[in-house]
């Protein structure tokens, strides 16, 4: 038969931490595998805002017709203007355009095929570690992967050996970096760390893909955005793949968009075209409801506040829960083994954990996170910070 030889794959294990979560019969477990933001009811709930956005729709929308393309005009807007700043010189002269995609992911695809058929022979050089999906992604594309130091064995930013690696990259390559809240390590770079990548990045003549899926879950909206906004005002062509996933709560709306800074205009237009043309292959036209969602939210300065308010409220969460776990194992004698979650930013932290002592918390703690130790932090339930304190002193 046709299928005969077809194999199996195996799932995907953070996935599978989902599934192998919500079999655990143990009411004290752990959800620290997949990678969302929950509450203190330990719910992924939706914005107020998005809510409020939502119903406006419902009343207002007259049709479901495609959408163009690029997608939604009016969120490609807005999206390049949370992401550049509303006082971007790039927008004002039109050097800066957003493509809608279906979420962060699908616009690190798009990015994936615009390299492999436009600029044919450059490779990626990603973090090591990084997330997953970014090595499957540019394989998968035909793009060649290669890897830079991020994080050592001491689970400490390695910043030395990431710009000596970098310094060897050949000119022409494109470098992925995570502007904010690394995933999957939390570690992120200061600001003259940034200075200092860029400074290699200008003179290797290297293309700089910005992955920007955590906008104000780090230091704030305006704050997270610092290392993207200073790259595209200082070199004259950058990829960005921004995600609304986490900070608008749209995860299974998949809603995202790759922006591309340009030299000069005429040059926008012309890789628009070919993002539009890679697009129709991939996806056709991108989905609507999200990124009418996010356009409707802020173009309007009251549900804009909202929204704003409510992420910061999230992000605050995310940081007192890392403080809240670091005095929990003080009792311990564990607080300054683990200090460096307190450094961290954003939902991840890589724990140093290792996968034995991460196999046996799930084993006898019913506490589930990746086999490297990265946990989500958003996962924590603060009212039980005792108890994972407790779990992880018995492992280590």
């Amino acid at each position: 038969m046709h299928f005969d030889a077809i194999g199996r794959v195996p799932g995907d294990p953070i996935l599978g931490l989902m599934g192998a979560y919500a079999n655990d019969p143990n009411p004290r477990k752990f959800d620290l595998g997949v990678g969302v933001y929950k509450d203190s009811q330990g719910l992924t709930p939706i914005p107020r805002s998005v809510k409020l956005a939502e119903q406006r729709l419902v009343d207002s929308q007259d049709t479901k017709i495609y959408i163009g393309g690029h997608g939604d005009a009016a969120f490609g807007k807005v999206i390049n203007e949370l992401v550049l700043g509303s006082d971007s010189k790039l927008i004002a002269t039109q050097r800066a355009g957003a493509t809608q995609t279906p979420g962060g992911t699908g616009a690190l695809r798009l990015s994936a095929d615009f390299i492999a058929h436009c600029l044919p022979g450059r490779g990626v050089w990603l973090s090591n570690p990084t997330w997953p999906i970014h090595e499957t992604i540019f394989a998968a594309a035909g793009v060649k992967v290669s890897h830079y130091p991020y994080v050592g064995s001491d689970n400490r930013l390695d910043v030395e050996a990431m710009l000596a690696t970098l310094n060897q990259v050949p000119e022409g390559d494109v470098v992925l970096l995570h502007a904010c809240c690394h995933n999957p390590t939390g570690f992120d770079l200061g600001h003259p760390d940034w200075q200092r990548v860029l400074d290699v990045v200008r003179s290797r003549k290297l293309l700089p893909l910005i992955d920007f899926a955590y906008q104000g879950f780090g230091d704030g909206l305006e704050q997270d955005a610092w290392a993207v906004r200073l790259f595209a005002a200082e070199l004259p062509e950058v990829l960005i793949t921004s995600s609304c996933s986490k900070n608008f709560g749209l995860y299974r709306d998949r809603t995202g968009a790759l922006i591309v800074c340009t030299q000069d205009t005429e040059k926008l237009l012309d890789v628009r075209s070919q993002l539009a043309h890679i697009a129709r292959n991939l996806w056709s036209t991108p989905p609507d409801h999200g990124a009418a969602v996010v356009a409707t939210i802020l173009g309007d300065p009251e549900l804009k506040s909202l929204w704003a308010d409510e992420v910061e409220t999230m992000r605050l969460r995310i940081a007192q829960l890392r403080a809240g776990l670091l005095e929990a194992l003080q009792p311990y004698g564990l607080a300054e083994r683990f200090a460096h979650i307190g450094v961290q930013r954003g939902m991840f932290s890589y724990t140093g954990l290792s996968p034995a002592q991460v196999q046996e918390l799930r084993d006898h703690h019913s506490v589930y996170m990746v086999s490297s130790g990265r946990a989500n932090v958003a996962g924590i339930d603060a009212s039980r910070l005792d108890l994972l304190a407790e779990a992880i002193a018995r492992v280590v």
